[in-house]
């Protein structure tokens, strides 16, 4: 993390919390705090307010590196996502690296509610998605497919893994307090594990494949 800045504080009372000078907080700080904060006590509890006070600014010093939670909240997510998008498979094999790709943004979406919250709410196009999106659409194009059929491809994955870890975050939850469910309900809830996401992302990169096959042919 960034460090914190080191500028003059000045006392605001007894037992008040010291707030740092003007313009001392840098945007990389405010990110750092909010990622350490959703951690913490979740999305949902973030404020700006509180946000400010753990960093011992005025709210108003937040808002000249952001423009509102929502904007936070895109920020964190594109911080986590871009420690954690990239594939560790060779880029030669394309199947390979594009569902290691996949696994990676399940891990996150699940374990990461915030991000998982961020997907949902609207389309990603920050830095770090678009770079995610533009390394998988090259990949695709170098190992043979066309401009359009890379594009079919990412929207594929993509929609089948966002999905997917929607699905399995929310049962996931109902697991925890589902302890009177029925046989059936947790057969239907054990569909949603990660040995069956890459059973399924497998059948998906199946039929990737073959429409590359009938158009190349």
């Amino acid at each position: 993390m960034s460090p914190r800045a080191t500028a003059p504080v000045t006392k605001r009372g007894a037992g008040a919390r010291p707030r740092v000078a003007w313009g001392t907080v840098s945007r990389e700080q405010v990110i750092d705090a909010a990622i350490t904060a959703v951690e913490v006590d979740g999305f949902e509890q973030l404020t700006i307010r509180t946000l400010a006070a753990g960093l011992g600014v005025a709210p108003m010093t937040l808002y000249r590196h952001v423009r509102s939670k929502d904007d936070l909240l895109d920020e964190v997510a594109d911080q986590l996502l871009a420690r954690s998008w990239r594939p560790r498979s060779g880029k030669s094999d394309w199947r390979r690296w594009t569902a290691d790709a996949a696994r990676r943004l399940r891990d996150l979406l699940v374990h990461e509610p915030t991000v998982l919250h961020v997907y949902l709410r609207h389309p990603v196009v920050t830095p770090a998605a678009i770079a995610r999106m533009e390394a998988m659409l090259g990949v695709l194009e170098s190992s043979g497919f066309d401009e359009q059929s890379a594009l079919w491809a990412y929207a594929s994955i993509q929609t089948y893994t966002v999905g997917f870890a929607a699905l399995e975050a929310s049962r996931s939850r109902w697991a925890d307090s589902g302890e009177h469910a029925s046989s059936t309900e947790r057969q239907l809830a054990a569909f949603t594990t990660p040995q069956q996401f890459t059973r399924g992302l497998n059948h998906l990169l199946d039929g990737v494949e073959r429409h590359r096959h009938a158009v190349r042919d």
